[in-house]
């Protein structure tokens, strides 16, 4: 399912409806998010989540190939190096 790494906000702005906004997860995960604070921080340390002062520009986990990617405006991804990890 479609993932707002910034969330909209009820009834929220179609302007973060951008690709490098955009991610799909699974409904589990996606649940799993917003109602447990703990898997929510998590989920904003590996870019899942991202408060809404984030730039989207910080790379995100993905965990089906283990590594790090930006997501791009244009919907692309370009792999991460070492030096861009947040931690």
């Amino acid at each position: 399912m479609p993932h707002h790494r910034k969330n909209r906000g009820m009834g929220g702005s179609k302007l973060l409806d951008t690709p490098d906004n955009l991610m799909m997860i699974c409904s589990s995960w996606n649940g799993l998010m917003e109602s447990d604070a703990e898997l929510a921080a998590s989920a904003r340390g590996w870019g899942h989540k991202l408060p809404v002062w984030e730039r989207l520009e910080m790379p995100v986990f993905d965990c089906t190939v283990f590594k790090w990617y930006f997501l791009l405006p244009d919907g692309g991804k370009v792999l991460s190096t070492w030096s861009d990890q947040p931690f």
